[in-house]
């Protein structure tokens, strides 16, 4: 019984674990860097676990540190890792549906729209047709922009456009140039095309499978009024954000025209709901912005897709929560339905988890660094929600923080999913009632 309760999360484990343990060990060979001789152990290990984890950070520069056989190693540990999460995470919601009773299979079925777990391996198959017809059509998008505009060769703009759409559609951010993303900052074609990769990605399957079955706003799961809704919120919140803040800034957007700060303000609210791509250099932009960008990171995107953080609806969740606990309300609610008691200790659990891994990486890496703590902060959240932004901070870390950061790219993808499956897995009724007692609070 123990054996069937426990399975699931340590497969999730297992499988990244495994992965990292290959991509690893591809990367230390000696035919995968550009210079003569093999990797170091710490940069292959780094690099291998960013990859997996989704995440983008590397303390090397991709483009002219790996050879084009590292970027093929790179790319496969991407894929994996992208539709690794994805057909997983279907899988344990399947996996839910038997361990849930009567309604809470109803339940979950309804939110999740999944069959039932006989129809497992159909679904999984549409899921990932889905993501890798996406990756495809953004593909030749991207190939064609690079070899039309940028006057790259239809080899390597085919090349460069599948590395990039894989990148993008995945949330990886990982990227074939050494300036980075910086390099479309005057091209709001491509930044549209990525931008749109990462958000059709981070949103998850169930919001599209839904929008596909109910189109009116009406008939909506919960799950996708507190995805979808928040998502688009959050995207105004950041390119608001950074359109005022960012505006005048010499180290920004100040010299830009108008179209091209717009563009750059849009792709400064998209990539950092966990997507590593960048347009201007972190360390110019104004306080504000950054600690925008430390919530806009830390929630990350749509549970079930490819994005990371504590996801959109665990956010937006407790803060319908906090809304009707200060209206005094009996339950908490969104729309016409009501929370669970159950899933708001989950979201909970899953929220202070992710902030006491944050800080406890956090203070770690100041223990055994002298950078900034804004920096340690803005790299710590980065790692944990596999958003993959840094401030050019990660080369300059001594060795054993990265091992820090290894570990808070692979508690944020793996942690989160982990913990909230046992969680709603070990769901059990007590055959009698404590007697409540009530503590001051505030």
């Amino acid at each position: 019984m123990r054996r069937a309760r426990f399975g699931p999360a340590r497969t999730v484990v297992a499988f990244y674990a495994i992965s990292v343990s290959i991509g690893t060990l591809l990367l230390a060979l000696p035919f995968t860097t550009v210079d003569e001789g093999h990797a170091k152990f710490s940069t292959a290990l780094f690099t291998a676990a960013s990859a997996t984890c989704i995440t983008g950070m590397s303390p090397v520069d991709v483009a002219t540190y790996w050879n084009p056989l590292g970027h093929v190693v790179i790319l496969l540990l991407v894929q994996a890792g992208g539709l690794g999460i994805v057909t997983l995470s279907a899988r344990l919601l399947q996996l839910l549906h038997g361990r849930m009773g009567i309604e809470g299979t109803l339940a979950a079925q309804a939110d999740s729209h999944t069959d039932t777990p006989a129809h497992a391996r159909s679904m999984i198959r549409i899921i990932v047709r889905f993501y890798l017809l996406l990756e495809a059509l953004l593909a030749v998008f991207m190939a064609l922009r690079l070899h039309f505009a940028y006057d790259e060769s239809l080899g390597r703009a085919a090349w460069d456009g599948l590395f990039h759409s894989v990148s993008a559609v995945n949330n990886a951010g990982f990227t074939l140039y050494s300036e980075g993303a910086t390099r479309f900052i005057h091209d709001p074609w491509t930044l549209a095309m990525l931008c749109a990769g990462v958000f059709i990605g981070g949103l998850g399957y169930p919001v599209w499978f839904e929008l596909m079955r109910r189109r009116r706003p009406k008939e909506w799961s919960m799950h996708m009024r507190l995805t979808l809704g928040g998502s688009v919120v959050l995207f105004f919140v950041g390119l608001v954000t950074f359109l005022v803040f960012e505006w005048r800034n010499p180290g920004t957007l100040a010299h830009l025209n108008f179209t091209d700060k717009v563009w750059n303000s849009v792709a400064g609210a998209v990539f950092p709901r966990t997507a590593g791509f960048s347009t201007v250099d972190y360390t110019g932009v104004r306080p504000e912005t950054m600690a925008i960008n430390y919530v806009l990171m830390f929630i990350g995107g749509g549970s079930a897709g490819t994005s990371g953080g504590i996801k959109v609806s665990t956010f937006f969740l407790l803060g319908a929560v906090i809304i009707s606990e200060v209206r005094g309300e009996p339950q908490a609610r969104v729309g016409h339905r009501a929370i669970p008691t159950a899933v708001q200790r989950q979201a909970l659990t899953v929220a202070l988890l992710g902030v006491g891994a944050v800080m406890i990486g956090m203070i770690t890496i100041l223990a055994i660094s002298d950078q900034p703590m804004q920096l340690v902060l803005f790299e710590t959240i980065s790692a944990f929600s596999t958003t993959g932004l840094s401030a050019n901070l990660t080369g300059q870390l001594p060795e054993s923080a990265h091992f820090v950061l290894i570990a808070l790219m692979f508690i944020g993808r793996v942690g989160t999913m982990t913990v909230g499956t046992a969680l709603a897995m070990r769901r059990s009724k007590r055959r009698y009632q404590l007697p409540e007692e009530f503590p001051i609070v505030g």
